[in-house]
């Protein structure tokens, strides 16, 4: 009887350790992610991820890898954006880019390390080491902040000691 007994408990006891393993178990990771938006404007904007990850706090929330975005402007205008990662809000579309981030448009192209773009905002507010390039200058600063709507561009340093460094390409 002391056989059966024991040789019964260690049956439950790795049956329970099996089912403790299966409820920790819990894969959030998402391969091809693929989000579309368009605004009552007309803009479209597209985003497209190897990899994503959804946020255990919040689920409108998911962080990407390995990504492009392409917004295709009312006007006919598109801007390619690849970076790293991403963090993008699933309730109001706007994402967060870091890491080697380009933007490229017309014939112009940045490179920074951080670009917050919120469609319903109509903004891209890029900082962190900001490289903007087209076919007669190459410029240097702190952030660089793109109404989409207007165009209106704002170029600044943080520091009001500090100066945009601006080179002609000619």
């Amino acid at each position: 009887m002391t056989y059966k007994k024991n040789f019964q408990k260690k049956e439950v006891t790795k049956t329970d350790k099996i089912v403790k393993e299966d409820t920790d178990y819990n894969s959030n990771i998402i391969k091809d992610v693929s989000y579309s938006s368009k605004d009552s404007k007309g803009n479209e904007y597209q985003i497209n991820a190897e990899e994503g990850e959804i946020d255990y706090n919040n689920s409108n929330i998911i962080f990407l890898k390995n990504l492009k975005a392409l917004i295709k402007l009312e006007n006919g205008e598109l801007v390619n954006i690849t970076p790293n990662y991403g963090k993008y809000n699933t309730n109001n579309f706007d994402t967060i880019f870091t890491k080697n981030v380009i933007i490229k448009y017309t014939n112009n192209k940045i490179t920074s390390d951080y670009l917050d773009f919120s469609i319903n905002r109509n903004l891209m507010i890029i900082s962190k080491n900001v490289i903007f390039t087209n076919l007669t200058n190459a410029l240097k600063a702190d952030v660089i902040e793109i109404d989409l709507k207007t165009k209106d561009t704002q170029i600044f340093m943080y520091e009001n000691n500090k100066k945009v460094n601006i080179k002609s390409k000619n």
